[in-house]
């Protein structure tokens, strides 16, 4: 049944019908219908610029034209489109050409499983066979870590609102400070290796530290390169498995394929989800060291694993890392981000505000966090899609497609200096430090 037009483009079948968990379309209150690359409309035709990328899940935009053929041709030809764990062509032509064009390049070798549609899946699966080899249940996690909303993951998420949705106790993991969590003075890997080598601590021996290069639901949070050496040394001096979630910065969020490259760590186990589906469809890798591949055959399963629309998607997408000048490209928009939140923070010293994040996720942290949700607020009135995140919700965060055209990252960074401009001249002067 066709909804008259009136109704289509109100909210009413959503407040009526879907329920209250829902978040996102309380913040961008208009239905929308249509979408390409870094661009969509709603039903009644307004056009907004999309810097939330699903979350990290577009990098490739928005029905990518070459993947969106890939995928057709593979439908009109009857592919496979379910098939559990068997083993498929479509399965095939990704695991080779991921082997071939992501891992080999990198000098990795790991093994490649298929633990289910989302993010939460592939780290669940990672602390379950970190759990398996080592013979230990305690994980190592990190203050403001976001890893998921299961029970096992969300036990690793640092994030008191979430964690008190479980209604159940999240044990097995000890929460230790991320790197500047204490200050600049403070290198928080001392304190790692402080609990670790002390018997005295009261730390159990964990299977595995689990962590993020950046955080990005815990406010574009960097760990420094040296600190995840450290790290990484720590994990190795002790016998415990590194995993790195990159389930939001994997696939080029921060300018490489695995937001790791050039940090001089190797991750002993590795999440990857959201835009590994290349087209915005579920798909999860947990890659994992083949010393490591301890699993008996069915220990870990789930009936979605084998998405092969997923796999015809992911290997389309991998095209753009076998192109020399796709990273360049990427370094440009990169600077261009930078430069457009230097200047609005440099035009208004007033305001207690920072830069943070890296490569193609940054944003501005706000002394007084409710200005994050306005600026996000005044940018979507103005034409373009943006979140916030942090503890307090105080980052306004940038994360368009990778795809993003030139010209297009410019308009949307002209919107968002428009509208910082409007949120601190409507802000009482006693706000600002």
């Amino acid at each position: 049944m066709n909804l008259p037009q009136k109704e289509a483009a109100s909210l009413h079948v959503f407040d009526k019908l879907e329920s209250e968990v829902r978040s996102y379309c309380r913040n961008f209150q208009t239905v929308f219908d249509k979408a390409r690359n870094a661009k969509v409309w709603d039903v009644k035709g307004n056009e907004y610029i999309d810097f939330f990328a699903g979350a990290g899940a577009l990098n490739y935009g928005h029905n990518n034209p070459a993947i969106r053929h890939k995928l057709i041709d593979y439908m009109l030809e009857d592919g496979v489109t379910h098939s559990l764990d068997m083993a498929t062509r479509a399965k095939e032509t990704f695991l080779m050409r991921f082997d071939r064009s992501i891992l080999k390049p990198r000098g990795l070798n790991y093994k490649v499983m298929f633990p289910g549609p989302t993010g939460t899946n592939s780290v669940e699966s990672a602390l379950k066979i970190s759990r398996k080899v080592t013979g230990r249940k305690n994980i190592i996690c990190f203050t403001n870590a976001f890893h998921g909303m299961s029970l096992g993951s969300l036990a690793a998420t640092g994030n008191a609102f979430k964690r008190k949705g479980a209604g159940v106790d999240l044990p097995n993991t000890t929460f230790m400070p991320y790197d500047g969590y204490l200050g600049e003075r403070i290198d928080t890997a001392d304190i790692l290796a402080k609990m670790l080598s002390d018997p005295g601590s009261g730390v159990d021996l964990p299977a595995a530290v689990i962590l993020e290069t950046v955080q990005g639901e815990g406010g574009l949070n960097v760990a420094s390169f040296a600190w995840l050496r450290r790290v990484q040394a720590l994990c190795r001096k002790h016998d415990i498995l590194l995993i790195v979630d990159d389930v939001q910065m994997g696939c080029g969020r921060t300018g490489t394929f695995f937001s790791f490259e050039g940090t001089g760590i190797q991750p002993d186990i590795v999440c990857l989800s959201k835009s590994i589906g290349g087209y915005g469809l579920p798909l999860a890798l947990t890659l994992i060291k083949p010393e490591y591949d301890q699993w008996l055959p069915g220990e870990h399963n789930g009936t979605f694993r084998g998405n092969n629309l997923g796999f015809v998607a992911a290997a389309e997408a991998l095209s753009y890392w076998e192109k020399d000048t796709f990273q360049s490209e990427l370094a440009g928009k990169i600077r261009s981000i930078r430069a457009a939140l230097k200047e609005m923070l440099r035009a208004h010293p007033e305001v207690d505000a920072h830069i943070k994040g890296r490569g193609m996720i940054q944003g501005i942290s706000f002394g007084q966090p409710e200005l994050a949700a306005r600026l996000s607020a005044a940018a979507f009135k103005n034409g373009v899609i943006m979140e916030t995140s942090g503890p307090n919700d105080e980052v306004a965060k940038l994360m368009p497609p990778l795809t993003i055209e030139a010209s297009v990252l410019e308009q949307g960074l002209a919107i968002i200096k428009k509208s910082f401009e409007e949120i601190v001249q409507a802000e009482p002067v006693k706000a600002m430090v």
